[in-house]
């Protein structure tokens, strides 16, 4: 087997590989979900600890615009508005 990092030792790459064969699917949808949940967290964190003048409006705003783009930044910036919110 080629190893597919080059920092990780090739045993220890194998054994990690063959764990995660063996898993079932809905131990690694948990992982990737705990992984994803944590991610977020971390952006969020990282955007409120840069910008700790915005309001927390401002701040989910940032969030879109920095993981979907501008266009969807300011649409729901738009909604926002329109709603009230």
């Amino acid at each position: 087997m080629v190893t597919q990092s080059i920092d990780t030792n090739p045993e220890v790459e194998r054994i990690l590989i063959s764990l995660l064969r063996k898993m079932s699917i809905s131990m690694k949808f948990n992982q990737i979900q705990s992984f994803t949940a944590s991610m977020i967290k971390l952006s969020r964190r990282a955007i409120s600890r840069a910008n700790p003048n915005l309001s927390e409006q401002e701040k989910d705003i940032l969030f879109v615009k920095y993981h979907y783009g501008n266009e969807m930044a300011d649409r729901l910036q738009t909604f926002l508005k329109q709603s009230n919110l």
